[in-house]
């Protein structure tokens, strides 16, 4: 009978691998989003294609702790002092401030009486409306993606002012998108961090060490031992007749002496407020220095001024459609100072 052959359990020394990180992308490289936001007639050219997914910026209002409750303020500032009226409710102004300043678009359906006079507008979903190929007509996507189609004149629609084509508004928080997320990524690393229980970040390294292999798999357990629950543990460690420097700690990615999370979260927190053009002391930014941000309620006034009328005014359009006696209206703070 021949004899097997005995397979070596020696394997040869794998080769030193290592790799680079690409160029920055920037905005103008041609497979960037930002190539896209043009408007094009889509579903065998029934209606034009939104210049960003909207319900890419529905997510992102949950991306982070800034981007969604600085524009949940905004519209509560542009609710404030709302006056409504018999055609258009409280609620449904408070829904076209919220999709205007989320998606830079709002709707609202013309209800007309027999006279053909608009008697009531009711908000609709500027996430599912779309600027159908007929000038004038906007259609509604319903949840089978069918397509409700309204009539020439029976939707009016707020929007912003886009340089790159006309059929939609478009927000301008668009730059800082980057921004909220690495936010995000930055929170998400930090949780699967401590999720993971992985808070050694050294290599345990021995030397010249007469290790027996039950000593060695004792050690390899209690290293073992750091992850997930009862974590950050000590582990004591004694080798009878061991060298100098036969067994050493080699910290690799020390994340508790060099923790960037609070730099990242804080850059990308100043980055969304610019965007958003809020004051830091009404986006409630706690002050790293003793003297705070100034006084409120100047920052609040010249916030109201600059940033919220307009928007007011946008939203004031609807009267174009609307008899004097159903206008709708603002009691800004100002007027009510005696």
């Amino acid at each position: 009978m021949k004899k097997k052959k005995k397979h070596s359990t020696h394997q040869a020394p794998r080769s030193i691998a290592s790799f680079s990180f690409g160029d920055p992308q920037p905005v103008l490289d041609g497979h960037q989003y930002m190539d896209s936001l043009g408007v094009y007639l889509v579903d065998n050219g029934t209606y034009y294609q939104t210049p960003v997914p909207f319900t890419g910026l529905a997510r992102l209002l949950y991306a982070n702790a800034y981007h969604g409750p600085l524009l949940e303020f905004k519209v509560l500032m542009v609710m404030r002092g709302f006056k409504a009226s018999p055609a258009v409710a409280r609620k449904d102004m408070d829904a076209v401030a919220t999709d205007f300043t989320v998606f830079a678009n709002a709707y609202m359906r013309l209800h007309r009486n027999g006279y053909g006079e608009v008697v009531r507008a009711s908000h609709l979903p500027a996430i599912n409306m779309r600027r159908l190929k007929e000038p004038g007509r906007y259609g509604l996507i319903l949840e089978n993606g069918q397509i409700h189609r309204f009539e020439e004149a029976e939707v009016f629609h707020f929007k912003n002012y886009d340089v790159a084509q006309t059929i939609y508004g478009k927000p301008r928080y668009l730059g800082a998108i980057q921004s909220m997320l690495l936010n995000e990524d930055a929170t998400l690393f930090r949780r699967r961090y401590y999720k993971n229980g992985a808070h050694m970040g050294y290599v345990f390294y021995t030397s010249g060490a007469d290790l027996e292999e039950e000593a060695q798999d004792r050690i390899q357990k209690a290293i073992e031992g750091t992850k997930g629950l009862g974590n950050f543990r000590n582990m004591y460690l004694h080798i009878p007749g061991g060298e100098a420097k036969a067994v050493q700690i080699l910290p690799v990615g020390d994340f508790s002496s060099k923790d960037e999370l609070e730099k990242i979260k804080n850059i990308s927190r100043d980055d969304i407020i610019a965007a958003h053009r809020i004051p830091p002391i009404m986006a409630n930014v706690i002050p790293t220095n003793t003297a705070g941000f100034g006084d409120i309620e100047k920052f609040d006034k010249v916030y109201e001024k600059n940033e919220i009328a307009p928007v007011r005014t946008l939203l004031k359009d609807v009267n174009a459609v609307l008899k004097p006696a159903l206008h709708i209206d603002w009691e800004l703070p100002e007027e009510t100072e005696e």
